[in-house]
């Protein structure tokens, strides 16, 4: 089993803002995804079972698509979803930086209200990895890390314009 990847982050913003912020393609079109990137939504259906499928463009041209399918949404308190590349299609696909990256990642976000500010919990892992997917996710930490830094750096620019 893969080592969990744990964050906690406090916005100051109110619960139902952040959560919003997650769940509306409009407030996600203006944070999420590596900073200098465009970002374009194919589909979103926020639901369990229900689709977010994106395409992410670097500054040189390099195109990556993501889809979560989401499990559990339940406003504003928690949404889980399993996260993987994908095709423009929508199927999965392995990760176009590193051919041993695992195929899926199961994430949940824990949204808590504490004195007008939220405190956001994700817990991610890798579902069903080999071996190999383990080790190069290990070795992968600090750049996984710092991805989601940059991201929520990014939200927490966004949600102070809210």
């Amino acid at each position: 089993m893969s080592k969990k990847i744990e964050i906690t982050r406090t916005f100051n913003a109110p619960r139902e803002l952040v959560f919003k912020a997650f769940t509306e393609s409009e407030h996600l079109l203006n944070w999420w995804g590596p900073k200098g990137w465009a970002f374009d939504i194919r589909k979103f259906d926020l639901r369990p079972g229900g689709v977010f499928h994106y395409r992410q463009t670097s500054p040189d041209g390099t195109q990556m698509w993501v889809k979560f399918v989401y499990s559990e949404v339940n406003s504003p308190e928690k949404l889980v979803y399993t996260s993987s590349f994908s095709d423009e299609e929508g199927n999965t696909v392995r990760a176009p930086f590193d051919a041993n990256w695992p195929l899926e990642f199961s994430v949940t976000f824990t949204f808590t209200e504490h004195d007008d500010k939220t405190i956001l919990s994700m817990i991610g892992e890798a579902v069903s990895p080999t071996a190999e997917e383990s080790k190069t996710l290990e070795e992968s930490q600090e750049m996984v890390y710092e991805g989601y830094e940059v991201t929520f750096d990014q939200l927490a620019d966004y949600l102070v314009m809210k």
